[in-house]
């Protein structure tokens, strides 16, 4: 009799186990909005040293000793007793870079310059590294050029000045390591008699992509962007007008790039510059947004306003963009780009005026913005920005002015807990569908210790979703920020982390990647039964989806993300189409609390081929996951 009790009892738990939770209804001939290729796409600023000891293949920190306070910042100078150093403005190498290193050798003597990088600096065995400096001076004498390791030269090579250096004039040294190190330092031991100038100390490996570390730019091309915003956010209003990006100080010979105090509170070489930018987003095939101040500063803190005829200066940077861009080589500034090594334009087809501005004078400005550029370019898309807020009076009265005005495209920031994220996937259900189109220029979960953890990067999942079923609204969504160099943080979470060597996505990586590489092309209409609650005052859904269409590969895809701790069942009902009963499951899943870092990904993709689903099936989505199903269609 106990026996049989405990089977009744196994019994009616696999029967519970089995029962079907909810039902997915797929109607294939109700066809919604088709996705633009724009949707999933990149926001790159130089925050957490993104480019100057990120990005940016330079190993050498102040390599032009343009900084005005810790001059020496990443230097150690050591001099005998006949050395004296200082950093000069006397005799500038160019306007632009007016400060360098003096070296005053009084008798023959040694002096030892080191640089430490950006927390030390990595080589690797057998690769080749350029060194390369400006020289100036009555000096004569020898330098010698090691990259160490402790007291272990790694690669060496001499520069022999016989005579007397005289004017400015490049140097360079080819090195080869013999060992790997990802903790040496480059030494500069000089030996000889009279006053020597130094600029530009540079060390490089020859092994990079137009001057970018090739496995970030590997892991940004790994997320098919489908455009990159650039170069900021904050960084383009600076802190003031005067540490404002400004587009014409970034291109141009890289010695002649002048070195500037940025919003997030360190030196930036420009070394990445808006050609480079262009270049990245060609490698990419993502169309290029670049964002421009509207002659205001960050508008949080005491904003400083352009005067009349600073503003002409700031439009007239915008309309001599556009020429550098799209312009025929026979403009100036399409000469200027064709002199850089690209005579066909870049097609720019957007532009945004501000970052995080509102209220009536942002709105004026933009307006004087618009004017000019569609006067000149009337087919360039122009996108106006919204206040930091996502909701709120600020953000009313700004989609107000818009609607009136007749914007083309509203850049909306989104940095909310996870909790209101799963909240709110229906936000763009409401939205005016013939209003102004949507950038989600920033978005991402804040979890209350902003990690970057599964909890978060399902709450971004489960967002997607809606931003996905409404791309007749939604036109672009970046994650933000992109990139965060461990150790030299000013903002968390991000969507990717590295070192001097190392490089790894978080789980919010992966949900962006696997979100991207499975958009489709159409919106399939799905409705799933689908019970709400309520708790701590949000609304929720057990389970949220979408379904698109691609039609290259013909596959059905299905989005699934279930965030909460238990297995949830469901039956699949697609009409309209034949399934051919294969395709292929991705998930993500894991623990909210799990983390990825350079020695364990916890949360990674896993494929499986899948057998055997018709039109009616039943399938059940893990607990703390995000599934895609892929499923071919009978042609």
């Amino acid at each position: 009799m106990k026996k049989f009790v405990f089977i009744l009892l196994l019994l009616v738990s696999i029967s519970l186990l089995g029962e079907v939770q909810h039902v997915l209804t797929i109607d294939f001939s109700q066809q919604g909005p088709r996705i633009p290729e724009t949707l999933h796409g990149i926001f790159f600023e130089d925050i957490n040293h993104a480019v100057d000891g990120g990005l940016y293949v330079e190993l050498v920190r102040n390599r032009s000793f343009e900084q005005e306070t810790r001059r020496y910042e990443g230097w150690r100078v050591e001099r005998g007793d006949f050395v004296r150093s200082s950093i000069e403005e006397t005799y500038p190498l160019n306007e632009n870079n007016t400060r360098y290193l003096e070296m005053r050798f009084s008798e023959t003597d040694r002096a030892t310059l080191t640089n430490l990088g950006y927390g030390g600096i990595a080589v690797f065995q057998g690769q080749e590294y350029t060194f390369s400096t400006y020289l100036s001076g009555g000096f004569s004498g020898t330098i010698t050029v090691m990259i160490v390791d402790d007291d272990e030269i790694l690669a060496s090579g001499r520069i022999l000045l016989q005579q007397p250096v005289g004017d400015w004039k490049k140097y360079t040294l080819d090195l080869v390591p013999t060992k790997t190190s990802t903790n040496s330092e480059l030494s500069i031991v000089i030996l000889g008699k009279g006053i020597l100038r130094i600029d530009m100390v540079s060390l490089m490996p020859k092994d990079n992509w137009n001057g970018m570390r090739k496995d970030l730019v590997k892991m940004i091309e790994e997320l098919k962007p489908g455009f990159m915003r650039f170069p900021g956010g904050c960084l383009v209003q600076g802190n003031t007008l005067e540490n404002a990006y400004r587009w014409k100080e970034s291109i141009g010979p890289i010695e002649q790039r002048k070195t500037k105090w940025n919003f997030w509170g360190y030196y930036q070489t420009l070394g990445i510059g808006f050609y480079e930018y262009l270049l990245l987003c060609e490698k990419l095939g993502a169309e290029p947004v670049p964002i421009f101040n509207p002659g205001i500063s960050f508008q949080i803190e005491s904003p400083e306003y352009a005067s009349e005829e600073e503003l002409k200066e700031w439009i007239q940077d915008v309309l001599d963009f556009l020429e550098f861009a799209n312009g025929a080589t026979d403009t100036y500034w399409g000469g200027v780009r064709a002199s850089l090594g690209h005579p066909e334009p870049f097609n720019v087809k957007y532009i945004g005026v501000g970052n995080e501005n509102w209220g009536p004078r942002y709105w004026e400005n933009f307006e004087r913005f618009r004017r000019a550029i569609k006067e000149k370019y009337p087919n360039v898309k122009i996108i106006f920005s919204g206040p930091p807020s996502y909701e709120g009076t600020d953000f009313r009265q700004a989609w107000r002015w818009a609607r009136e005005n007749n914007v083309e495209i509203f850049d909306e920031h989104i940095y909310a807990s996870p909790e209101w994220m799963l909240a709110n996937t229906d936000r763009y259900d409401k939205y005016d569908r013939n209003g102004p189109k949507v950038m989600l220029g920033e978005y991402a979960a804040h979890t209350d210790r902003r990690r970057n953890n599964w909890q978060a990067a399902l709450a971004e999942a489960a967002f997607l979703t809606g931003v996905e079923r409404n791309s007749d609204v939604v036109i672009m969504a970046s994650y933000a920020p992109l990139f965060n160099r461990v150790g030299w943080s000013q903002w968390v979470p991000d969507l990717i982390w590295f070192d001097n060597y190392r490089v790894f996505g978080t789980p919010s990586y992966y949900v962006q990647k696997i979100f991207a590489e499975n958009k489709g092309d159409v919106v399939v209409y799905s409705e799933l039964t689908n019970e709400e609650y309520r708790m701590f005052g949000y609304r929720y859904k057990y389970l949220y989806q979408v379904v698109t269409y691609d039609e290259k590969s013909q596959e059905l895809i299905i989005k699934i993300v279930n965030p909460w701790s238990e297995d949830r069942s469901v039956r699949v009902d697609v009409r309209g189409i034949t399934l051919d009963g294969t395709g292929k499951e991705i998930t993500l899943k894991g623990d909210p609390k799990d983390e990825n870092n350079f020695d364990e990904l916890r949360i990674v993709p896993e494929e499986k081929i899948i057998t055997g689903l018709k039109n009616s099936f039943e399938y059940t989505f893990k607990a703390h996951s995000v599934t895609v199903l892929k499923l071919k269609v009978e042609e």
